[in-house]
């Protein structure tokens, strides 16, 4: 079985870009967040702030879509056909 390349990237990209954006806000919320201002190194932009969520949403979504269409690629060039 083949993997949908795009239905995949797209679910990743808005699932990852949803746990950034989640993230950052309960992070704010409760007063921590030092651990995510290290996404700072791959994000440029980010950070722990209300903006700094919404860039990190961004970012997040054409990651997951990146990691995800090229997970889906990489898997259907293995994939035994049945």
């Amino acid at each position: 079985m083949k993997l949908n390349l795009k239905a995949l990237a797209l679910t990743s990209g808005i699932l990852w870009g949803l746990t950034v954006f989640l993230m950052t806000l309960v992070a704010l919320w409760r007063g921590a967040g030092d651990h995510l201002a290290l996404l700072r190194g791959f994000y440029i932009g980010y950070q722990v702030s209300y903006v700094g969520s919404l860039i990190g949403l961004v970012y997040g979504f054409v990651d997951g879509l990146v990691c995800g269409a090229l997970f889906a690629w990489l898997y259907n060039c293995f994939a035994k056909e049945p």
